[in-house]
């Protein structure tokens, strides 16, 4: 049947050149997994509405050989100018560039459910994420960042909100677009001290990303695997609202080794929130723990605490959850206007005897402290040692 498969394949036309698939050599893997055929062809050259005609094309050529739900379709863009402008183009007149400053591509296909594997150059990856969207995670990654930067830590982030990509923004870099190296790694852009990735170089900003979960899940592959995070000790993957194929593709890939979850007080939420720390239980991630964004907000006139989206939300819910509470992080102006003009909060020494400074200071101490080996005494003070009567 596979032979069968392989010539009808080849005669599929390409209706951006007129000419067959094999004319092309467009194909660069077909084979059967089990009852499932997955193939892969090179996209150069296509756009995306004749993608889709190609997509209904191989089901109807296929349609008495394999059913339409177990047909795996898959495409690499090289050039990737049909899926989105990464970079500027360059005068034809203009020198070769050298090869180990070459501009950064990402290919734009589906993701591959492969087995756990670390991210080389890692020593620890660290999901952020929050379940609802408008709750101030990629202001909280960035500044935790910087925290953990403080403390000693050499830290890369990834912006895996591909829909909403924002850290170029946060972080001053909105016009930089990364290179590759020699290696054909690409570089992550760097600000304060802190190694990025975002989906945001890649793109023009006021152009919406349409793709499907699965092609969004093997960019997220490559942001792992294809740049270069040498020497990082945390990677932070700030992950997009929701319990969706990009949560699922990146824990499902990269050996992850906790998980941070962020919510304002407010039950609506909440909601959400909940159910991101159980989808990361589900797949077996350690919880750090919860924090509480926007807390309240303290009237710079009178001095009043204002709990905008109600009080004590998050210690509840952590409590039903039976997951450790990482603490309040109050609202303040400058942490606002800090993301919008590019200096982080956390990047300014001025702010550093502010609650919120302080507040951050005590997340990245907790979240350096899970990572730690308990020392004797922890473990003497611990629920066996009370049974073995080792504390007495």
């Amino acid at each position: 049947m596979i032979d069968e498969i392989k010539k009808r394949l080849g005669q599929l036309i390409n209706p951006a050149s007129g000419k067959t698939f094999e004319a092309e050599k467009r194909w660069i893997h077909i084979a059967m997994n089990g009852d499932k055929l997955v193939a892969e062809y090179n996209r150069d050259g296509i756009s995306p509405a004749e993608k889709r005609l190609i997509e209904g094309e191989v089901g109807k050529s296929l349609s008495d050989l394999v059913g339409i739900d177990n047909i795996m379709l898959k495409t690499t863009s090289n050039q990737s100018q049909d899926v989105f402008k990464a970079l500027d183009k360059q005068s034809a007149a203009s020198a070769p560039t050298p090869a180990a400053t070459q501009p950064a591509q990402i290919k734009a296909g589906h993701g591959t459910i492969d087995k756990k594997k670390p991210v080389p150059g890692v020593e620890k990856i660290i999901a952020i994420g929050s379940g609802k969207g408008g709750v101030g995670k990629s202001t909280f990654t960035a500044n935790l960042a910087l925290t953990l930067a403080k403390q000693g830590k050499k830290v890369g982030v990834i912006d895996a909100d591909i829909y909403g990509p924002s850290l170029p923004m946060i972080f001053g870099k909105r016009d930089e677009k990364p290179r590759s190296n020699s290696e054909k790694k690409i570089i992550p852009v760097e600000a304060f001290g802190i190694k990025f990735m975002s989906f945001g170089f890649f793109i023009n900003e006021g152009d919406p990303v349409i793709w499907r979960g699965p092609m969004l899940g093997g960019v997220l592959n490559q942001f792992l695997f294809d740049v270069d995070w040498t020497g990082v000790d945390y990677l932070l993957i700030d992950l997009p609202p929701g319990t969706g194929d990009i949560q699922l593709s990146m824990i499902q890939n990269a050996h992850v080794d906790a998980a941070i979850i962020i919510s304002t007080p407010q039950d609506i939420a909440l909601l959400d929130a909940k159910k991101g720390a159980e989808m990361f239980k589900k797949l077996n991630l350690p919880l750090i723990g919860m924090v509480e964004n926007m807390s309240s907000f303290i009237c710079t006139t009178c001095g009043t605490e204002h709990h905008i989206f109600g009080e004590g939300g998050v210690s509840k819910a952590v409590e039903q959850l039976e997951i450790p509470f990482l603490g309040k992080i109050p609202l303040e102006i400058e942490l606002r206007t800090g993301s919008d003009n590019g200096t982080p909060y956390m990047s300014q020494e001025k702010f550093s005897e502010r609650p919120v400074w302080k507040a951050f200071e005590s997340v990245g101490q907790k979240v350096n402290d899970f990572f730690q080996p308990p020392t004797t005494e922890q473990v003497k003070s611990g629920f066996f040692s009370k049974i073995l009567g080792l504390n007495k």
